[in-house]
This record gives C-alpha cells, sequence and structure tokens, in this order.
C-alpha cells in the first residue's frame, strides 16, 4: 500500500512538474496584454505601437513610466503619491497616453515586451527608476522613418510637501509641456 501511495504521489510531482513547464512555455510566446485599465479608471498600454496608436489617434504625447514594479521603493511610491491622487487621474486622462515600461525581478514578462522596454530605456538613456519621459513620434514624410520626439523627463517629485506630491509632479510636467508647441 505504501509503494501505491509512494508512486501516485510522485506521478502527481512528475505531472506537476511538466505542467509548470508547459506553462512556461506558452508564458515565453511573444504575447501582450496590450492595455489595463486600473482601479482609478487609468488606461495604461504595455505595447508602445498600440500607445503610439491611440498617440497618433488622439494627438496626444506618449507617458512612458519606466518602473521596477515589483522591487523599486520609489515607484510604488509614485503610484501610490501621484497616479492614485485625483488631480493627476484627471490630468492623465486630458493630456496623455500612457506607457508602462517595466522592469520587474520577480515576474516574467512576454520576450517581445522585455525586448521593447529595454531597447525603449536604451534609448531614452534611462538610468534610474522611476522615470517618466514624455515624448511622440514623428515620421518623416520622405523617408518614411520614425522618430522619437523627446519633450523632457522626471522622476518622483523630490522636495515636494508629505501628501502633495502630485502637485509637483504636475507642475513638473506643466513645465516640460511648455517647452512644446500645441
Amino acid at each position: 500500500m505504501k509503494k501505491y501511495s509512494l508512486l501516485i504521489a510522485l506521478a502527481i510531482v512528475i505531472g506537476a512538474v511538466s505542467s509548470s513547464f508547459i506553462f512556461a512555455d506558452k508564458t515565453n510566446e511573444e504575447v501582450t496584454i496590450s492595455e489595463v485599465v486600473d482601479q482609478s479608471g487609468l488606461e495604461w498600454f504595455s505595447d508602445f505601437q498600440k500607445a503610439n496608436e491611440v498617440s497618433k489617434k488622439t494627438g496626444k504625447p506618449i507617458f512612458g513610466f519606466f518602473t521596477g514594479s515589483d522591487w523599486c521603493g520609489w515607484c510604488t511610491r509614485l503610484k501610490q503619491n501621484v497616479f492614485s491622487k485625483a488631480a493627476f487621474i484627471k490630468w492623465a486622462k486630458e493630456e496623455v497616453i500612457l506607457l508602462e515600461l517595466d522592469f520587474p525581478r520577480r515576474t516574467q514578462l512576454p520576450a517581445n515586451i522585455v525586448k521593447q522596454n529595454r531597447e525603449l530605456a536604451q534609448l531614452f538613456k534611462v538610468r534610474g527608476y522611476p522615470t517618466v519621459w514624455i515624448f511622440n513620434t514623428v515620421k518623416n514624410a520622405q523617408t518614411k522613418q520614425v522618430s522619437i520626439n523627446a519633450w523632457g523627463s522626471t522622476g518622483y517629485p523630490q522636495g515636494a510637501v508629505a501628501g502633495k506630491e502630485e502637485l509637483k509632479f504636475l507642475a513638473d510636467m506643466e513645465r516640460i509641456f511648455a517647452t512644446q508647441k500645441k
């Protein structure tokens, strides 16, 4: 009886392990969850191409949020102290297309998103997290090449009054927007 119990337990373990490999293979496929609506109602894209399409349709620039969602304390604070506040939510819905460029350590992203995020971080020369870049793309009519028009960047609103971080962050955003003609 003990041999059968042991064999059944071993079969269950082997089945579980092999099914986890099958699941792992599926997570490496080039699939994306292109947009997520968070609890505040903000629509966040993870796919640059999708965000860019919406940016072109609406005429709004892209708000590129470079984050380490599962390890970066300042990123978490930025989400809690700025992105979840009513003033930011209202501003973001009216002014920008939100793009999250995540660099998690414990969560595995699809390979195409990892590649996309790494390339954009290199392009923008991101050196720390959180970093937010405001930008749009411009297509050359003759060459048909697309280039990025970087407006400016910021990070966590250092020196802000505790509990009012969103106000300093939005003031920083307005300074960035003032450099561009709409």
